[in-house]
């Protein structure tokens, strides 16, 4: 009697199957579509990455955005077309990277805050120095650290290499609270999260 074939359980490192890449078109539109519709997206950086499971919104009228005061050396990416990173460092320590969007001349940009790792494990591994996959990408320094984004990835565009922004394939169900790490306009309901995920720099607020 023939034997009946189980098939392998998925892995960790058993990458989901890839969208089309998002062109620049893709983030000339309001932060507040492109913040939530980035959940589920897969970004990849040299080819290692994962899944977008946590963004944050920043709109130029919004007193926490970099760009509030105006323009200056450091936020120069911000206020120029959409489809570009934006690459700073915080606190003095880690690098964070955003995605501009809008018109020209808007300076808003959603800020890519976790991951759920799926791509180049090892390498993130290595350079975190840790094993936990939910721990590679769980906060946007963390996960610029995993990704060995840096300040050279500054004003680089999102459509081409390194960069690699693949379209998610289903639509997800998404989460919003305040953003973290703020004081100014801290109570504005602009985090989105994917709803479940264990892979969230901190888990939302439960609803009442």
């Amino acid at each position: 009697m023939a034997r009946l074939r189980v098939p392998a359980a998925p892995t960790e490192a058993t990458p989901a199957r890839l969208g089309p890449l998002l062109t620049k078109r893709f983030f000339a539109r309001s932060v507040h579509e492109v913040a939530p519709d980035l959940i589920g997206a897969t970004l990849l950086f040299d080819g290692v990455g994962g899944v977008i499971v946590e963004v944050e919104a920043y709109h130029h009228t919004d007193p926490a955005a970099h760009s509030f005061g105006g323009q200056t050396p450091r936020n120069a990416v911000m206020f120029g077309p959409p489809g570009f990173a934006y690459v700073y460092r915080s606190y003095g320590i880690h690098w964070c990277v955003n995605f501009v969007c809008e018109a020209e001349g808007s300076a808003s940009a959603v800020l890519i805050r976790a991951l759920e790792p799926t791509h180049g494990l090892a390498e993130m591994r290595t350079r975190r120095g840790l094993d936990e996959a939910r721990l590679l990408c769980s906060g946007p320094g963390k996960l610029t650290q995993a990704l060995s984004i840096t300040i050279a990835a500054n004003a680089v565009p999102l459509d081409a290499p390194p960069f690699a922004i693949h379209r998610r394939t289903t639509t997800p169900e998404i989460v919003t609270g305040p953003r973290i790490g703020i004081t100014k306009a801290a109570d504005y309901p602009w985090r989105f999260g994917l709803k479940g995920s264990r892979f969230l720099s901190k888990p939302f607020p439960r609803s009442i």
